[in-house]
């Protein structure tokens, strides 16, 4: 049964095109970019998979900082736009 994730990273580099990072995120099953640089991404993939995806294929550089962690999609709450809640609302059980 799918997860969701929350990707969150902080991309060192100025001024460098990060479109395949975008494009590897976006290689999972579903995906949503609620923040500048935060993804939540529901996947059969554990986060030490997304984290290799991410890190070891070329998305990123050597000095860029990464976060992915499951959530819990019934225990949320913030300030988002109203079709992030509305995805999180498919999925309540």
């Amino acid at each position: 049964m799918p997860n969701f994730y929350v990707i969150s990273y902080d991309l060192k580099q100025q001024g460098q095109d990060y479109a395949s990072l975008y494009e590897a995120i976006k290689s999972f099953e579903e995906w949503k970019h609620p923040l500048e640089s935060t993804w939540i991404i529901r996947t059969e993939n554990t986060a030490d998979q997304i984290s290799d995806k991410l890190r070891t294929e070329g998305h990123m550089d050597a000095n860029d900082l990464l976060f992915v962690s499951k959530i819990d999609p019934s225990d949320k709450q913030g300030w988002l736009p109203k079709s992030i809640w509305e995805w999180f609302r498919q999925f309540d059980a």
